[in-house]
This record gives C-alpha cells, sequence and structure tokens, in this order.
C-alpha cells in the first residue's frame, strides 16, 4: 500500500538504468490540452510493481502532460527501496507512496500514528527532512488485509484476525509476499500483536499477484496477505477478516515529488488536486480490477477513466 511489493536486491546502478530506459510511453489527451502551466516539467512518473501503481503512474503522467508537461511512466522497477531510491537519486519526477510505507520503512518508526490525518501529517512531516513533499492525499487507504474464501471463513467460523490463533494449527497456513515477510508492518509484527505461533511450513512466499488466485484455491493456504484496493478481493469471493487490534498503519496514498521540484512548478499541487480528491478506496478497487480482473492495459486504464471525469 499500500508499497508493498516483492523485494528486489537491486543495485542503483541497476535502479538508474532501468528507470532512464524501461519507460511506458504517455497516452491520453495531447499534450497541453488543457493548459501550459506545466511547461517545461519534464522526467518519469516511478511506480512500484503492481497494478494499482501502473495505474496511478499513467493517471499521474497523462494529467501532467494534458497541462503541459513531458513526462512518461515508468513501470518497470521492483521494490519499494528502489523506488523510494530513485526519486532521491533524481531518477524519477515523483511517484504515488504510502503513508504507513514511508513512516515505517523509509523514516525507521516501529510504530504507526493513530488515525489517517495523524498519519499523514507526521509521514509529512518526516518527510520534508529528507526534501521530499507530499501532495494532498487520496482518500483510498491500500493498507495490509487478510482474506480467506468465503465458504471457507464460515466453515471456520473466522471473521477477525484474532479468530485465527484460536484455530488449528493445521488450519492457521497463510500466503505472503517476500517483502511482507520482514516488514516491521508485515508478518513479524503481526505474529507478535495476534499471538501467532505458525511453523515455517505454515507459510508459503509467493509473489503478489498469485496469493489471491492461491488464497481462492485454498491448497497452498487458507488466509492470504490481500492490500484492501485490491479488485480480486470481490471477484474471487474472499472474505476480509477484521484487523480487531489496529495492527496494520494507514497506507493513506498520495503523490510524492522532491520539494525542489515543486518549489519550481508549484502548480503541480493544483493539477493533481482534482484527481486525489476522486481516489477513494471504492474507486481504486474498480481501477484495479479492470486490471487485474478484466485484464485490461492500466495506459488504457487512465486514459478512459480521465476521459470520463473530463480531467484531460
Amino acid at each position: 500500500m499500500k508499497q508493498r511489493t516483492t523485494l528486489a536486491l537491486i543495485g542503483l546502478a541497476a535502479v538508474g538504468a532501468l528507470a532512464l530506459s524501461a519507460c511506458s510511453g504517455g497516452g491520453g489527451a495531447a499534450a497541453g490540452s488543457k493548459g501550459e502551466e506545466l511547461d517545461g516539467l519534464t522526467g518519469d512518473i516511478g511506480a512500484k510493481d503492481f497494478s494499482e501503481q501502473f495505474i496511478l503512474a499513467h493517471l499521474t503522467s497523462q494529467l501532467l502532460n494534458a497541462h503541459g508537461a513531458d513526462t512518461e511512466a515508468n513501470t518497470k522497477l521492483v521494490g519499494s527501496a528502489n523506488v523510494r531510491a530513485a526519486l532521491e537519486n533524481d531518477e524519477f519526477l515523483g511517484y504515488w507512496e504510502y503513508t504507513g510505507t514511508s513512516w515505517i520503512t523509509y523514516n525507521g518508526n516501529t510504530a504507526p500514528v493513530q488515525g489517517a490525518e495523524a498519519q499523514f501529517a507526521a509521514t509529512k512531516e518526516a518527510d520534508a527532512k529528507n526534501g521530499i513533499a507530499w501532495l494532498d492525499p487520496a482518500p483510498l487507504n491500500n493498507t495490509y488485509a487478510f482474506a480467506i474464501r468465503s465458504d471457507k471463513a464460515k466453515e471456520l467460523g473466522v471473521t477477525s484476525l484474532s479468530d485465527i490463533a484460536s484455530l488449528p494449527i493445521d488450519e492457521q497456513t497463510f500466503c505472503i509476499e517476500s517483502e511482507f515477510s520482514t516488514r516491521d508492518d508485515g508478518w513479524p509484527g503481526l505474529k507478535a500483536a495476534y499471538g501467532l505461533d505458525v511453523p515455517d511450513s505454515n507459510v508459503a512466499l509467493l509473489d503478489t499477484g498469485v496469493i489471491y488466485t492461491a488464497t481462492q484455491k485454498g491448497d497452498d493456504c487458507n488466509f492470504g496477505e490481500v492490500f484492501q484496493t485490491d479488485g480480486r478481493i470481490k471477484a474471487l469471493d474472499l472474505t476480509v477478516m477484521e484487523d480487531d487490534k489496529e495492527f496494520f498503519p494507514v497506507y493513506q496514498g498520495a503523490f510524492t515529488l522532491k520539494q525542489k521540484t515543486l518549489d519550481e512548478y508549484p502548480e503541480i499541487a493544483d493539477v493533481l488536486a482534482p484527481l486525489s480528491e476522486l481516489l477513494t478506496t471504492e474507486e481504486m478497487q474498480k481501477l484495479n480490477a479492470l486490471a487485474d480482473v478484466d485484464g485490461e492495459d492500466p495506459e488504457d486504464i487512465a486514459t478512459d477513466w480521465l476521459t470520463e471525469q473530463g480531467l484531460i
């Protein structure tokens, strides 16, 4: 969260090479069709390696370009740390980040701040010291969650994460991604918070997209790590377990960029504000479903949605 992708140990040189070469061209409206206030603004809009981020990158790039910028969506990097490094090293103009990820993973805090507004304010202040600016956030909260196929949830009588700890050990099986397995706001912290004591053999490490289908099939695990804005939750008839102890931080999404870039082009905030306001958790689920369930291209999804909303 939503930044939370398969961990890849890629050196900064590789990050730079990928950031410069592996780009997806812009689509959408003609350049400057909505104005020229961002004329001279160039660069790549980054993304982590899952559909929501691809869509957000294309939405942002196309909207900026409609106001005179010349940007491209780069959707080829893997891992939160690599995308953040690309921004810090000026290889990305900006990208969408999640408050919980920056607060815990990048700024080294071990405990989340309760409440979306308070978490955003704390994260924005912490990153300001790093020279990184956060624009006004979208309402969406791409937080972690655990889901189980609905018929199995009824069979086991589980509705919350606390319920899982009381199940027979052979029913406490989990599918998680590599990055989640080591994050403070991931598997280690979750086990401690909910008193889960399962052997490693009960935990399958899978790629993000595979977890949803594996959870629906129920062969590798009963409980799969999912993201709250993912459209496959509804499509696969999965039931999300209530985080009754409120362990997971808020992962509110917002566009991040260097403060020096925002100082040079303050109009970026005004251009992106209408986009952010529309991106609720429910709206993001719909957009994500178009990619992950219907198989549509993220660039086309972005173009169609921006056109429907009258933004390009």
